[in-house]
């Protein structure tokens, strides 16, 4: 019996470890917002641009990436009807080899 005793011991020990490391690794910080909560603004909505054609490279060409990547309206600011706009207009321009598909 004494060897069951040392055995529950020695078992009981490592678990109360992990308790007081879950405790520990449980503690978060108070949230913080880093960034204002300025809201961006569509810039073809402000030029008061209605349609955006494939033409209008000097329109389309910020909001691609350097490999041909389309930027998501998250980080571009543009609303849901231009962002559609501009994604059809950088795909025909990369079809017309205007834009490159990548890098």
């Amino acid at each position: 019996m004494e060897n069951n005793e040392n055995v529950k011991t020695e078992n009981q020990a490592p678990a109360e470890n992990r308790q007081e490391g879950k405790a520990e690794a449980g503690a978060r910080r108070p949230f913080r917002r880093h960034f204002s909560n300025k809201k961006k603004v569509c810039r073809l909505c402000a030029e008061k641009i209605k349609h955006v054609d494939y033409k209008q490279f000097h329109l389309i060409k910020p909001y691609c990436t350097e490999t041909g990547r389309i930027l998501p309206r998250k980080v571009t600011g543009a609303c849901a009807k231009h962002q559609r706009q501009l994604a059809r207009a950088i795909k025909i321009n990369r079809n017309l080899a205007l834009l490159p598909y990548n890098d």
